[in-house]
């Protein structure tokens, strides 16, 4: 489930690359009030995800624009929408939009189909792994960004286990990882700067097609979690966020 949010341009604006933070705390504003208000504080999933403003270039006063914010957890996604009717304008950085409207929109996942990465998937391989992928770091790090250097078997299955430890936390079911992806195209390797206790950090991600032909139910089932929740790390910084196209 997912609310699709319209915009207008309040002025002509440079398109900010490195907003993610900024756009990621105007999502978190519009839980103030709300059973959700300390949720930026609370350890563990935070069960959402949201989109880039797009489309992605530069904008001038009077522009259309939109961003999506998705989540399995309707209550939260009726808080975001809630907030979002209360609000006349969005700031995001130096970028000011008037809201002029909020739509739901439920996408599903069934075969056949294609899911797309809107923002790019984030996927750690942590330390303990190394000798399990044949990762060879230049340095000890604790965890390394999964990038195209690395073998393609890792990001597969650090992708599955993350999307099933989601799954299994906001259902409290207890599944074991297990192949959910049938056909990748891998697309490029991106490089994003956000910003992390007031230090610009980098982060590597990449974008994907993922596509299926035939889905079991608990595969289907995984996916459309999936679709609503994020892929991989860092959703609810905006990376991860799918679209399904067929």
């Amino acid at each position: 489930m997912r609310l699709l949010v319209e915009l207008e341009a309040l002025g002509n604006y440079a398109y900010d690359l490195k907003y993610y933070h900024k756009l990621q705390g105007f999502v978190y504003s519009l839980l103030e009030n709300t059973p959700y208000r300390d949720l930026h504080d609370c350890s563990g999933y935070k069960f959402f995800c949201f989109s880039n403003i797009l489309p992605p270039k530069e904008i001038t006063r009077g522009d259309v624009r939109h961003f999506l914010v998705s989540s399995p957890d309707e209550v939260l996604l009726n808080a975001f929408r809630d907030g979002l009717a209360k609000r006349e304008r969005m700031n995001v950085g130096n970028m000011s939009f008037t809201v002029k409207g909020v739509s739901v929109l439920m996408p599903k996942v069934t075969p056949p189909c294609t899911l797309i990465t809107a923002t790019p998937i984030v996927v750690r391989i942590p330390k303990e792994n190394y000798e399990r992928y044949g990762v060879k770091p230049t340095r000890n790090y604790a965890y390394v960004y999964w990038r195209k250097m690395y073998p393609f078997n890792a990001f597969v299955k650090q992708l599955e286990d993350n999307l099933t430890k989601k799954y299994n936390d906001f259902y409290r079911s207890t599944l074991e990882p297990a192949p959910i992806f049938e056909q990748f195209m891998f697309e490029k390797q991106v490089c994003n700067h956000i910003i992390v206790e007031g230090k610009e950090v980098r982060v590597f991600g990449s974008l994907w097609k993922f596509t299926f032909n035939y889905l079991g139910k608990e595969q289907q089932r995984m996916l459309q979690f999936g679709l609503d929740v994020g892929f991989g790390e860092m959703n609810s910084l905006g990376f991860g966020f799918m679209n399904i196209v067929r």
